[in-house]
């Protein structure tokens, strides 16, 4: 599902984000990517969606080599992963239904399709009575539930999420991590980004580590190994 062959991201003048990363997560796997803040964490994530271009290396991501494809190619690419992020990034003047539909509609799914898709799926994550709902009336819990729901609108392969459990409280992120893995079950690929050495030991999934950029081991922390 994801590849990366010796990839490194220098930002100018020349600050190195990302050092000759070399790793690869098979298709409806579960990992996550931790780090202290700073490690180059978000900077993996935005070039597996081509918000960022890489500096050199190889990305494959579902067998596109994503440092290659030109701009209906990153749009292709970006229907197939949904993305979650630590700031909600709700619009504030749309119900919940709309925030979540909006992310089918720009992809051309027709609005009575979208919003059918949308009130399914805050009905399964436990928000059919809060569809209607605007995002500052909602909790931050519920809130991010509608940036989740957005995230898998248009069936994604992968989803990529940013520090989701940032911005809540532990019982808020207990719960946010059981709905990533109620998606899994599903077979999607799930890559989390999180510097909450806490999530991973509560969650036994297997993690990519980096430091400064750096990738330093690919660990299973159940089993306290690591592989350096």
């Amino acid at each position: 599902m994801i590849q990366l062959f010796r990839v490194s991201k220098v930002y100018p003048p020349n600050y190195p984000a990302l050092t000759d990363i070399h790793l690869r997560v098979e298709k409806g796997e579960f990992v996550f990517l931790s780090g202290p803040s700073g490690a180059g964490k978000t900077t993996l994530l935005k070039l597996l969606f081509r918000e960022e271009e890489a500096t050199d290396g190889q990305i494959i991501v579902n067998g596109r080599n994503v440092t290659r494809l030109d701009g209906k190619g990153v749009a292709q690419l970006r229907q197939e992963i949904g993305l979650v992020f630590q700031e909600f990034k709700l619009l504030p003047s749309m119900t919940a239904l709309e925030n979540v539909a909006l992310a089918a509609e720009v992809v051309g799914m027709s609005r009575w399709e979208s919003r059918k898709r949308a009130f399914h799926l805050l009905r399964e994550l436990g928000l059919k009575d809060r569809h209607d709902a605007r995002p500052q009336t909602l909790s931050g819990g519920e809130q991010q539930r509608v940036a989740i729901a957005r995230a898998l609108v248009n069936d994604p392969i992968l989803v990529l999420a940013d520090e989701p459990t940032g911005n809540l409280d532990v019982e808020m992120a207990e719960e946010t991590m059981r709905l990533f893995l109620k998606i899994h079950e599903k077979g999607t690929t799930i890559m989390i980004a999180t510097h909450d050495a806490g999530l991973l030991k509560r969650f036994e999934r297997r993690a990519f580590v980096l430091q400064r950029g750096r990738l330093m081991g690919d660990s299973r922390l159940a089993k306290g190994e690591v592989a350096l």
